[in-house]
């Protein structure tokens, strides 16, 4: 079932429609403005280097304030996953798999895997799914060894 449109909170945004002009919350705007260009960033704390995702007004290392967004390598690590069995989004059919990612450059992301099978301790890399108007969504997929 999707969110009702005329009472909507703010983490029901992704099953929504947008025109693409209104990134919703300002404090993630710079997120959804990467994902438009495809690029993964983080938020990184000027004066610790910590990287934290999702946007945040401070630093959750230091508590400072002064941030900026960097782009990542958008490689990562399963750290948890589960079968999703029951379609909650026409998005995103059942059954699926939902995983926290352990990035590379350390913040984790809550994400769907696509393209095959996978288990916790896999490596997999930042795949796009369109969603016109709205901007692309960051999903995962396994990175297969070449043979």
């Amino acid at each position: 079932m999707a969110c009702r449109t005329d009472r909507r909170p703010r983490w029901c945004w992704a099953v929504t429609e947008r025109d693409g002009s209104d990134f919703g919350d300002p404090l993630s705007a710079p997120f959804w403005q990467a994902a438009a260009r495809r690029e993964l960033v983080v938020q990184r704390c000027r004066r610790c280097g910590a990287r934290q995702l999702f946007a945040r007004p401070f630093c959750l290392g230091c508590d400072a304030t002064d941030l900026e967004w960097t782009q990542v390598s958008g490689l990562g690590t399963i750290y948890s996953m589960t079968t999703v069995r029951r379609q909650v989004s026409p998005e995103f059919p059942a059954p699926h798999v939902n995983a926290l990612v352990q990035l590379d450059e350390g913040p984790r992301l809550l994400t769907t895997i696509v393209g095959g099978p996978c288990a916790i301790g896999d490596r997999v890399r930042v795949t796009w799914k369109d969603r016109s108007p709205s901007p692309p969504l960051p999903l995962f997929e396994p990175v297969r060894a070449e043979a």
